[in-house]
């Protein structure tokens, strides 16, 4: 397998054995080096998702490519939504609670 840029990856004892047993990890591949042709051997840089699909740490790996295989048993996560703190439950973004009174009110006080 040539992975590419984008792939999630299961990597292994297969691709190498420093992955081996419980050290498995998930692998979103950002950029692939040249592979070493009479030996299958590729280094791949990207990063190591968690459970959850969430980055936890950028690595660059040494694997053989013959090792490889897709994974696609991981969400991944969404974009966050934009939270708006300060907006009133029926401000629709148009001006009008504030208009009617209905924001929420700066305490004089308030630093």
């Amino acid at each position: 397998m040539r992975p590419q840029p984008g792939d999630l990856l299961r990597v292994d004892g297969r691709a190498s054995v420093q992955f081996d047993g419980g050290r498995a990890l998930t692998f979103r591949v950002v950029s692939v080096g040249p592979e070493v042709p009479h030996t299958h051997w590729i280094w791949l840089t990207g990063y190591v998702l968690n459970r959850r699909g969430v980055a936890t740490a950028k690595r660059e790996i040494f694997v053989q490519t013959t090792g490889l295989h897709r994974h696609d048993g991981i969400r991944t996560p969404g974009r966050a939504r934009a939270a708006r703190p300060y907006a009133a439950r029926n401000d629709q973004g148009d001006g009008r609670a504030a208009r009617h009174g209905e924001g929420v009110h700066a305490r004089a006080d308030a630093r």
